[in-house]
């Protein structure tokens, strides 16, 4: 069984950076796709950034060019560098474990507030 630990989240002013990190438990990890995903408040979840287990990246048009989804095998861990946060990126930030059907095992969420 896959455990995802979210951390790095918090209270940031626009314009502010964050960086997400993703600790995964289990022996999978190398072997698979990983993902970021948020959902607001009475909102839909949203795939942020993807990236595969041979390191290849994905972006969602909002964040485009002030994310960066990045993993470390070794340590069993996915960051997500966020630059130039906005009002708009306010959500509970999720990993995920990636498989060819779609997003699997989820973590339990890191909260992001980006103030005015």
């Amino acid at each position: 069984q896959v455990q995802l630990v979210e951390s790095g989240g918090g209270l940031v002013q626009a314009g502010g950076s964050l960086r997400l990190s993703c600790a995964a438990s289990g022996n999978i990890f190398s072997i698979n796709d990983m993902g970021w995903y948020r959902q607001a408040p009475g909102k839909q979840r949203e795939l942020v950034a993807t990236i595969t287990h041979t390191g290849s990246t994905n972006y969602a048009d909002s964040v485009k060019g002030r994310c960066t989804i990045s993993r470390d095998n070794a340590k069993n861990t996915v960051y997500l560098q966020m630059n130039s946060l906005k009002p708009e990126d306010t959500a509970v930030y999720y990993c995920a474990l990636i498989h060819p059907y779609g997003p699997d095992y989820w973590g339990q969420g890191t909260q992001v507030t980006v103030s005015s």
